[in-house]
């Protein structure tokens, strides 16, 4: 599933080449699956409102849109969430259009936004904001959240530190990948009971969260399967992974062999040695 680095890296990329188009067209598939917001409301929604921005809240992508008589004004939300293998990808109409894709949003550019999903985990809603909140995310941003309170989201908490970090209400954007690859880089065991860390051990998995998504975003995220930018190009920060996918090769601090967990559901790699 698309983390905070690859969610990032597909925002930054949208936005870059759609900020300030027009949606001029609309079609959906007749999968009901992606559709968190009936996909008829999602069309007379979208069509005329201009792109103001694309941004990423936790794991969602956020288009914020001008209405058609006050472009410059946020005046509506399109709200994407990847699931597994959700991709969105700017391209021409001329374009292949590949299996599995769920919506083409032409613009007036004559460039089409498309979300394409082969197992339909992903979610797509439109928000009107004169009815409805602003989209925030379910739990606190990682690259923002200050060190004292990062450590107070995990007081008292009895729950391994590695399912309290893939918990969305308390850090959003965090997922398997780069839990593993930051409790690696903060020397702390996944298993250990995250209630029962030490103030200064939670501060260190602060910085490790932040540096490594910070890299990660730099790399373009991590292909680790068929993940891709908004352009369609992998990233490379898999090659940067310490443990993440490693099991039974050596540590590149160590040597010990990376092992490998089932952990809240999750498979869980770490060090026996570097991770205490």
């Amino acid at each position: 599933m698309p983390e905070l680095p690859e969610v990032e890296t597909i925002a930054r990329g949208v936005n870059e080449r759609l900020r300030g188009d027009r949606i001029v067209e609309v079609w959906f598939s007749s999968h009901t699956q992606p559709f968190k917001t009936p996909p008829a409301l999602q069309a007379s929604g979208l069509e005329g409102k201009t792109i103001l921005g694309v941004r990423r809240v936790g794991k969602h992508i956020v288009c914020d849109l001008g209405g058609p008589k006050m472009p410059e004004q946020p005046a509506a939300q399109w709200i994407v969430h990847l699931g597994m293998t959700g991709r969105l990808l700017v391209t021409t109409p001329e374009g292949p259009v590949e299996p599995h894709t769920h919506a083409r949003l032409t613009l007036a550019s004559g460039r089409e936004l498309r979300f394409v999903d082969p197992r339909r985990f992903g979610r797509l809603e439109f928000r009107e904001l004169s009815r409805n909140q602003a989209f925030e995310g379910p739990g606190s941003e990682p690259l923002t959240i200050t060190p004292e309170d990062f450590a107070e989201l995990f007081r008292g908490r009895k729950l391994a530190i590695k399912a309290a970090l893939l918990n969305q209400t308390l850090l959003h954007g965090v997922g398997n990948i780069y839990a593993d690859e930051s409790l690696f880089r903060a020397g702390i065991r996944p298993k250990r009971m995250a209630g029962r860390l030490k103030k200064a051990e939670l501060i260190r998995l602060h910085s490790a969260i932040q540096e490594v998504l910070r890299q990660a975003i730099e790399l373009g995220g991590s292909s680790v399967s068929d993940y891709v930018d908004a352009n369609g190009v992998r990233g490379f920060f898999q090659l940067e992974h310490k443990v993440y996918l490693r099991t039974g090769q050596p540590c590149l601090v160590c040597g010990t062999p990376i092992r490998r967990i089932l952990l809240a559901g999750r498979g869980t790699h770490f060090c026996t040695v570097c991770q205490r």
